[in-house]
This record gives C-alpha cells, sequence and structure tokens, in this order.
C-alpha cells in the first residue's frame, strides 16, 4: 500500500508536519510495511514556511524592519535554488501591537528586505506568501528596498509610506534590482480582489489594520495615485487584476514593477513540493485541515491536493477536526470521502489537545476499512 500524505496544518493545535506524522503512525497501526510519503502542505498564508522547513528546507533568519520601522528578526526557507517567504514574518499584522497600528505609515519595507536576501543567496525561485499583511502601501516599501525610487514633482525622494505619497509624481524603476528578471517570483494570493475601489484593498483589509473610515478614503486614493505613476513608469496597469488588493496591494507593485505573478497558494505550494508527481502510481492520497467547511472548497489545501490526486487518479481520504455536512456532499460528488476524527462529544480545547490520537486513531480505522474492502 502506498500512501501520499499531504495535509494543511490544524490551525491552533498542529502543524502540517505532525498532522502528517500522525496520519502516518495511524496507518502503519494497521498496515506496518506501508509505504506512506509525507508532504506537508499549506496554501501560501501562515504555515507555508513552517511546511517547508518540515519538509527538509533549511532556516534562514534575517535581521529586517517591522511594519512601523522597527527591527525583527524574520525567517524564510531555502530548499536548493528555491525561497520561500511569508511576508507576515517582517511585514504582518502579527508583529504589531493592536495600540501601534498606524494604516497611513506602515511599509512592506521588511518584505522586500527578505526578497533581496534571497536574491543576494542565489534564489532563482521564490515563492511569497502574502497573508496577515499590516499594510496597506501598494508594495512601495518593499520595491523601495528593491532599488526602486518614488520621486516628487521636484524629483526629491519620497518615504517610502502610505502617508508620503500624496506628493507622489514619477516612479523611478531604472535602479530595480536587476537579478529579478532573472528569478521566478510566484505570489501566493487565495484572494480576488482589485487594487481600487469598493472591494479594493483599503476598502476590505483596510480597517482589519486599524484604517479608520477617513484612512481607507485616504489609502484609496494613494494607491490610485500609485497605479497611475507606475503605468506610466512600467507600462503595464495591473489595478483591475484579480488579487491585486492582496495584502495592501504588495502584490500588484511586484507584479507590476518586477513582472511576479499571482496564483493560487496551494498550487505554488503543490508545484514546489512536486505533489504531483508524488502522486504517480499512489494507491491513496490521505490530506486534511482542521475544519472542512465552505472555505474548503474555495482554494484551501483539501481542495487542492484533492483536485491533484483526481487528476492522477488516486482516490481521497480527507480528515478533519469538524467536517461540515453540505461541504462533505460536495467535496464526495468530486471524489473525496471526509472523516471526522473526533470518537465522541468534547469541547474545543479537548478536541485541540487530543488531535494527535485522534488523528492516529481515524486513519487506523480508515485503513482498516480500506484493507477490508
Amino acid at each position: 500500500m502506498r500512501i501520499v500524505v499531504a495535509p494543511d496544518k490544524f490551525k491552533g493545535s498542529l502543524d502540517a508536519a505532525t498532522v502528517a506524522a500522525a496520519i502516518a503512525a495511524g496507518v502503519h497501526d494497521v498496515v506496518p510495511d506501508a509505504d506512506c510519503l509525507l508532504v506537508p502542505m499549506a496554501d501560501g498564508g501562515e504555515g507555508t514556511v513552517d511546511a517547508f522547513l518540515a519538509g527538509g528546507a533549511s532556516a534562514r533568519r534575517v535581521r529586517a524592519h517591522g511594519p512601523m520601522g522597527e527591527w525583527v528578526e524574520a525567517t524564510y526557507a531555502r530548499e536548493g535554488s528555491t525561497a520561500v517567504l511569508e511576508m507576515a514574518a517582517a511585514s504582518g499584522l502579527v508583529r504589531l501591537q493592536r495600540r501601534k497600528r498606524d494604516a497611513r505609515r506602515a511599509s512592506t519595507r521588511g518584505t522586500g528586505e527578505l526578497l533581496r536576501d534571497a536574491l543576494e543567496g542565489g534564489a532563482r525561485t521564490i515563492v511569497l506568501g502574502v497573508g496577515g499583511s499590516a499594510t496597506t502601501d501598494g508594495g512601495v516599501g518593499a520595491l523601495a528596498a528593491l532599488g526602486v525610487r518614488f520621486l516628487d514633482a521636484a524629483g526629491a525622494e519620497l518615504q517610502a509610506i502610505p502617508a508620503a505619497m500624496t506628493a507622489l509624481a514619477r516612479i523611478d524603476l531604472t535602479g530595480l534590482d536587476p537579478r529579478l528578471a532573472e528569478v521566478d517570483l510566484a505570489i501566493a494570493c487565495d484572494v480576488d480582489n482589485p487594487l481600487l475601489g469598493p472591494h479594493g484593498a483599503a476598502a476590505i483589509y483596510g480597517p482589519q489594520k486599524g484604517a479608520t473610515p477617513d484612512d481607507v478614503a485616504f489609502l484609496d486614493g494613494v494607491l490610485a495615485r500609485l497605479a497611475d505613476a507606475m503605468a506610466a513608469a512600467s507600462g503595464r496597469d495591473l489595478r483591475d487584476l484579480p488579487g491585486a488588493g492582496a495584502a495592501g496591494g504588495l502584490g500588484w507593485g511586484l507584479a507590476s514593477a518586477c513582472g511576479a505573478r499571482l496564483e493560487s497558494g496551494v498550487a505554488l505550494v503543490a508545484q514546489v513540493r512536486s505533489l504531483a508527481q508524488a502522486l504517480v502510481g499512489a494507491d491513496y492520497c490521505f490530506t486534511g485541515e482542521g475544519r472542512i467547511d465552505e472555505q474548503t472548497l474555495h482554494g484551501k489545501v483539501v481542495a487542492g491536493v484533492a483536485a491533484l490526486a483526481r487528476t492522477a487518479g488516486v482516490p481521497t481520504i480527507a480528515f478533519g477536526g469538524s467536517v461540515d455536512l453540505h461541504v462533505e456532499a460536495a467535496l464526495r460528488a468530486h471524489g473525496v470521502r471526509c472523516v471526522p476524527i473526533l470518537p465522541g462529544p468534547t469541547t474545543l480545547t479537548g478536541a485541540m489537545h487530543e488531535a494527535v490520537p485522534n488523528l492516529r486513531a481515524a486513519a487506523a480505522r480508515t485503513v482498516a476499512l480500506l484493507e477490508g474492502a
């Protein structure tokens, strides 16, 4: 029996590597000689770097600027010529206490410094997850760290924060790090918001980053000014690109200036982890996430892994801490069987505390049934 085990984390309880190990342990309890290939997965958001580190990548720790200009230590993953980064490591909300959030000054500069470090380390493929952002700067901080200059009408360089961009007259791309032209830079993005307007970066995501209604209007105006200047400088007007509004416009900025591509986070992680190749010839694919619900159907790990397994003709079993019955039926129509791991009624705290033994037991029961079949 050959099983590819490719789960997401169980948020707040287990990382993806621990989930995979628990499932594999349950398989081996029933079929000791089963061949289990562990491929911890992520969707490009929180936990993506950890998934790669668990898969054997090396940790690279970098001193970078946080969203309000403070120094922080951020970690990303290196695996050969591939670097996997999370913008939240340097520019995320987790870096800010609520009382220190300032939407008009928060910057992605630290994310640009991580990208620059990856380039200096010889990366040829860079995957950047953009979940958990504290910023709505259109990526100006990151681009400034990579050599882009933002100029006023007199040609003076502006500080790369939203508050200074009201004076923006021109963007100078001539100093952009030339190594970016030789790198495959992919942005892991699972939203389809445009840059501007009522569904844009400022309106939809600004309030959770501390933006008041006045700040939202101000930031939307700044992003519009940036979009006009960037279109003139780069010849690309991507303000309506699906996903341009993710992470406060960071993906838009990198796509416009550097040619980065915005893609599904699960698809990017699967590509770098060679999941499609791993599934060839497998008997089963076991995946899972803490809660299998409506979000599962929209770009989360279980749906993404199941799609690849279906293409490979491999039956998929999805383990969940809880399983929404409506979503279970929808997944079943796509050939996915869902297995709730809880053996009986319990509290949320109890379920999270017992996640490892519950996963192991659920995997063992499932394999016993499959073997009996």
